[in-house]
Parts: structure tokens; C-alpha cells; sequence
């Protein structure tokens, strides 16, 4: 990546943001390859804004049908029936992102993501992936850590009105000044087992009760093998039970997550567009500092 300079076309086209975040982040970003699995709204809001902005490549993986929920919250679905016929959400996501920025490359490919290898994974700087179980994150964020090369894993999941994105940017290098002088830091991230593995009782206090009950739901899901958001409000004794265990596990009272919040969660599983356009703008903005 270094030595690469932007090209007379990508500095005239991008000349707007180069003035807000410098060319150096714009080279950088327009040589990024990225790599997306689980194309809900949320995830597709952030396509969009790495598409405008000028990531190098996005490649997409999500071989389901459209559903009366993807229509919903999945803007880059056109309403006509005839266009999406016979197509996956990421073929026909792909069809709609290619028109936002001709100059990034978007390509779609098929199969299950945590079944890839790690030379599949290494073609790419930045892996996103949502709508996945708990087991399927934990392999994915694993093969990305194996390799020598440095891949930004995160993972995004919005439910109802609440979502929550974990980063995992390995060993990151950054700088800052500090009075005349540049001072380059480290950040050392835990991966996305070692994170959810954290005794609550140990977490500050300012964590929100969405995290707690978040990983609740996911437990729940992994024991009664469900898909990722395969929850209704008749699974709520259910989840109510394991909350009582996990609490029970963690030392900390069940109060902690309210069964309000639960309830919403179980039984809200689709995305709201006006959510989804925040979540995924806060990622795009993650992925660019990044």
C-alpha cells in the first residue's frame, strides 16, 4: 500500500472528503479490501457509506432469498419482484452498490463464511460480519488472527431499536501529538472470545444492560440451535431461565438485565431503517479511523 498515490480521477472525485480527513486516510482507504458477510440493513447502510467514500473492493457474502423482513430494512433491495427473483441479498445488493461508485469494485461470493480457510481470508484488510451465530464469529475472528498479515475483524447485530458492534483491530499503531511532538501508541484488542469470556463482575459499570443481555440471547441461540435473530416471544421463559443461570455463573443479580429489555429483544428481531442508517454509520466511521 505504501507508495500508491491517488490517481487524477479518485482526487477529483473524492476531493470533498480529502479536505476533512486528509489524503493519506483517502490513499489508504482506496487500497482497503474488504470482506462482508450477512447483508441485513444495518450492514447494508454500511456498504453504502464505504462505497460513496472509496474503499478499494467489497466483496459480499449472503447466499439468502430476499424475505418480507430483508424488504423492509435492506434499502439496496429494489421493491420489484421481477429483479430479485432467482437472486441472493448479496447479488442483488451487489447490483445496487456498483451503481453509488462505479470506481470501487463489488463482487459477491458464495458459500458459508466460517467454512473459508485462512488463504481465503488473507486477500482482504477488513472482515464485517453480522446475522452469524455465536460459534460462527468466534471461528471467524480466529482465522483472522492466525494470519501474519493484520485483519480488522468486527462484528455487527441490531435488534429492535438497539444494536451493538465489536471491534477487534489486533495490534493497532496509531499516533498522537502531544504538544510539538507526533507520539506513536499501541492498542492491544482482545479477540471476540477472549471479550465475551470478561467476568461481568469485572466490567466498569458504565456498560450498558444491552451487552448483558445481548450475550444472553446469543447463549440462548447456540443452545437451541437457532440462526442468528431465530427468537420469538414464546422463547422469553426460555431466555428468562438462562438469564437466571448465566447471572448465577457471572455472581451478579439478575436485575442486571430487565425483562423488559429481553422481551423486546426475543420477540423484535427485525431492524428498523432509522437505526440501521445509525449503526451503520458509526461502522463506516470505525472502519475509516481504522
Amino acid at each position: 500500500m505504501d507508495g500508491e498515490e491517488l490517481t487524477e480521477q479518485e482526487t477529483a472525485l473524492y476531493d470533498r472528503q480529502i479536505r476533512v480527513w486528509g489524503a493519506d486516510a483517502q490513499r489508504r482507504l482506496s487500497k482497503a479490501h474488504i470482506l462482508v458477510g450477512g447483508l441485513k440493513g444495518t450492514v447494508a447502510e454500511f456498504c453504502k457509506n464505504i462505497v460513496l467514500a472509496g474503499v478499494g473492493s467489497l466483496t459480499l457474502i449472503d447466499d439468502h432469498p430476499v424475505t418480507e423482513e430483508a424488504l423492509s430494512s435492506n434499502f439496496l433491495i429494489a421493491p420489484n419482484e421481477n429483479m430479485f427473483l432467482g437472486k441472493s441479498l448479496a447479488e442483488l445488493c451487489c447490483d445496487s452498490l456498483k451503481d453509488f461508485n462505479p470506481m470501487v469494485r463489488v463482487s459477491v461470493e458464495k458459500g458459508d463464511l466460517s467454512s473459508f480457510g485462512g488463504d481465503f481470508y488473507k486477500k482482504f484488510d477488513v472482515v464485517v460480519v453480522s446475522s452469524c451465530s455465536l460459534t460462527a464469529k468466534k471461528l471467524i475472528n480466529e482465522k483472522c488472527r492466525k494470519l501474519s498479515k493484520r485483519i480488522a475483524f468486527y462484528t455487527v447485530d441490531c435488534r429492535d431499536s438497539c444494536g451493538e458492534i465489536f471491534v477487534d483491530l489486533q495490534n493497532y499503531t496509531y499516533s498522537k501529538k502531544k504538544l510539538d511532538e507526533t507520539i506513536e501508541c499501541q492498542l492491544q484488542y482482545p479477540s471476540f472470545e477472549e471479550a465475551i469470556e470478561v467476568p461481568w463482575k469485572s466490567l466498569p459499570r458504565r456498560v450498558s444492560k444491552l451487552y448483558f443481555a445481548m450475550r444472553v440471547i446469543e447463549k440462548f441461540e447456540e443452545v437451541e440451535g437457532r440462526n442468528a435473530g431465530q427468537t420469538s416471544k414464546e422463547d422469553l421463559p426460555k431466555v428468562l431461565n438462562l438469564r437466571k443461570e448465566v447471572c448465577e455463573a457471572h455472581s451478579v443479580n439478575e436485575s442486571l438485565i430487565p425483562d423488559s429489555l429481553l422481551e423486546r429483544l426475543v420477540a423484535g428481531t427485525g431492524e428498523f431503517p432509522p437505526v440501521c442508517a445509525i449503526i451503520g454509520g458509526i461502522l463506516g466511521q470505525v472502519k475509516k479511523s481504522s
